[in-house]
């Protein structure tokens, strides 16, 4: 079936052109005027709008408005061949997802209706997402589709509840801390704390002193009574991030709590009971640090009741979309600036990326795009430069060590400068500005490269 367009144009001749322009790719309305026009919007389901800005005696802005007031309203692109900047930002200001001045590109106009509708498409899948997951599950905090993830939505569902330890291993940024989060959440006593304690941020004694507190003069600087973290999470959750960096000694104290539930603080004898779930992470192997001693086998074995494993993302690019989506909502609010889309070219850009960040690296390259974005989308030159090295697959040069041990002839600046170059120019189908934009660099700043290197 395919997608409703209705084009309001008060010229016939460029009326019916539209129309034979795209209804091979359009389910296509047309209307002359506002008034035509509002009766097939209530009528009909109109996925997109297309309007003049000059509709003989009606207003194309006062069409928008009505048209965006609709329950279930169009995404709408307004042209004109008055256009100016003021025009351009008063239309966005309304609503509009794009301006576009004659005489139309076609090719071009096509191309943002389906872009707006892909956005359209991708904006209803997430709130659909976002509020299935609230209803069913109050995961709203793990976003995505993937198999991946939804194994760990479903592990999370059947563990919550409980009081059995949680341990979840994961690469960086992959979202452990949301998890934990979601686990106190889901545990039946969300009214209670979740306390964190980011374990590799602190020393053996302050660590030791953190978590089960300390008596009044039990080492030098201890001024006074100090309650742990163990007390403070008393009847809800302890999250112990990084916990693959806690001592030796520490170790022991940790899975007396967990074995025992008390604890006595650094320099006393009486215990104290505690009530709390133990929740901990890290983004090293447990069991591979078992094997070589640098880890308690018994504190494992306590630790790993249950074991969730955090996907990283380049395994989960089916969710990149999706979370990017998330992403551009959340910093726009922020940053109190409009929702820009990405283009087709930037969301190809995001999906063929590595991530060695994980959701976090691709959280601050979103925020990267929401703010230096100054156009009505995110295009793949708003994105850090990082991106395009390696996301569009410019060649990697060799490392000089193994140059020099290979005595290539290629050993040289001239020849690492001509690769980059050459592959940018090659990714850009020969566009010097575009490969300019690949490279970070001005396209004056190329142009002089190609003439010193000879290109």
């Amino acid at each position: 079936m395919l997608p409703t367009l209705l084009i309001v144009e008060d010229e016939r001749a460029t009326r019916e052109g539209l129309r034979s322009a795209l209804e091979d790719e359009f389910e296509v309305y047309t209307a002359a005027g506002a008034s035509e026009a509002l009766a097939i919007l209530k009528t009909e389901r109109i996925q997109l709008l297309l309007t003049d800005l000059r509709l003989g005696g009606d207003s194309g802005m006062d069409l928008l408005d009505s048209a965006l007031a609709l329950p279930e309203p169009p995404v709408a692109i307004m042209m004109t061949a008055y256009g100016s900047v003021d025009t351009a930002v008063e239309a966005m200001r309304r609503g509009a997802w794009h301006f576009v001045t004659k005489p139309l590109n076609l090719d071009e106009v096509e191309m943002l209706l389906k872009r707006a509708l892909r956005n359209r498409t991708l904006e209803t899948e997430n709130q659909q997402l976002v509020q299935q997951v609230k209803k069913n599950h109050k995961l709203d905090r793990l976003i995505g589709k993937s198999p991946a993830i939804k194994r760990v939505s479903e592990l999370i569902q059947q563990v919550a509840a409980t009081r059995a330890t949680v341990l979840i291993e994961g690469e960086s940024g992959t979202g452990k801390e949301v998890v934990a989060h979601t686990l106190h959440h889901l545990s039946g006593r969300p009214a209670a704390k979740l306390v964190i304690v980011h374990c590799a941020a602190l020393s053996a004694q302050l660590l030791e002193s953190e978590l089960f507190g300390h008596e009044k003069g039990a080492f030098t600087g201890a001024a006074q009574r100090r309650i742990g973290r163990f007390e403070q999470a008393d009847g809800g959750t302890l999250f112990l991030d990084e916990i693959g960096e806690i001592d030796a000694a520490t170790q022991v104290k940790l899975l007396r709590v967990l074995s025992e539930r008390t604890l006595e603080r650094v320099g006393s004898n009486s215990p104290i009971k505690v009530d709390v779930r133990v929740v901990a992470a890290t983004n090293k192997n447990l069991k591979e640090l078992v094997a070589k001693g640098a880890f308690r086998e018994d504190l494992y074995f306590r630790l790993n009741v249950v074991k969730v494993e955090m996907p990283p993302l380049r395994d989960r690019r089916e969710d990149i979309v999706l979370l990017a989506n998330s992403f551009l909502q959340e910093f726009a609010k922020e940053n109190d600036r409009p929702v820009k889309p990405l283009t087709d070219e930037a969301l190809a850009l995001l999906v063929k990326y590595n991530w060695p960040g994980n959701v976090r690296e691709l959280r601050t390259a979103i925020e990267h795009g929401v703010v230096m974005s100054n156009d009505s989308v995110i295009d793949v030159r708003h994105l850090p430069q990082f991106l395009h090295f390696q996301g569009q697959g410019l060649v990697e040069s060799p490392p000089l060590d193994k140059m020099a041990l290979d005595g290539g002839a290629d050993f040289n600046l001239h020849a690492l400068e001509t690769n980059t170059i050459r592959s940018a120019l090659s990714l850009a189908g020969g566009n010097r500005t575009r490969a300019a934009d690949l490279l970070g660099v001005s396209r004056r700043t190329l142009q002089r490269k190609l003439k010193e290197l000879g290109l």
